[in-house]
């Protein structure tokens, strides 16, 4: 449910950079009864759709080739930092749990479950940010010879 609400709230802030990039050039073009109205074609908005951007441009910034070598070391380490969080649950968080499960509810014993848990529940989520947005986004970018990655600098 997570991810189609994430996936959701993508595709809606792509559609209002869409439009907000759109509609002043349509409604310029209108108001100034011009002969052509500049509408995007639809594989520039297919494109944005599968870009790792949220930014609307009619042309972006393209490299010439595809490195299947820095493709397939991303989609790597995707799998790497998801063995290795499988491995954090389960020798890290899993018999914290399980050894609260077995004894009767108490006060004491829930804050130090959750302090224990604090540690791996952070190297987790910084692995799912490398993952995610590192190594699965960069390796998509690569595919799509998406070439401008240095946009916050």
């Amino acid at each position: 449910a997570a991810a189609l609400l994430a996936l959701q709230v993508r595709l809606v802030m792509k559609a209002y950079s869409f439009i907000r990039e759109n509609v002043p050039r349509v409604l310029s073009s209108v108001k100034d009864k011009a002969s052509t109205v500049p509408v995007p074609r639809i594989s520039q908005y297919l494109y944005f759709l599968f870009a790792p951007t949220l930014i609307y441009r009619d042309n972006y910034p393209r490299n010439p080739t595809i490195r299947w070598g820095y493709v397939a070391t991303k989609f790597a380490q995707v799998l790497g930092s998801l063995f290795y969080a499988y491995y954090i649950f389960v020798r890290l968080c899993i018999p914290q749990f399980r050894n609260s499960s077995q004894e009767t509810f108490n006060l004491r014993g829930l804050v130090l479950c959750i302090f224990n848990s604090i540690l791996p529940g952070v190297l987790i989520l910084f692995l799912v940010f490398f993952a995610f947005l590192h190594c699965w986004l960069n390796a998509f970018a690569e595919m799509l010879r998406f070439a401008d990655r240095m946009f916050y600098k």
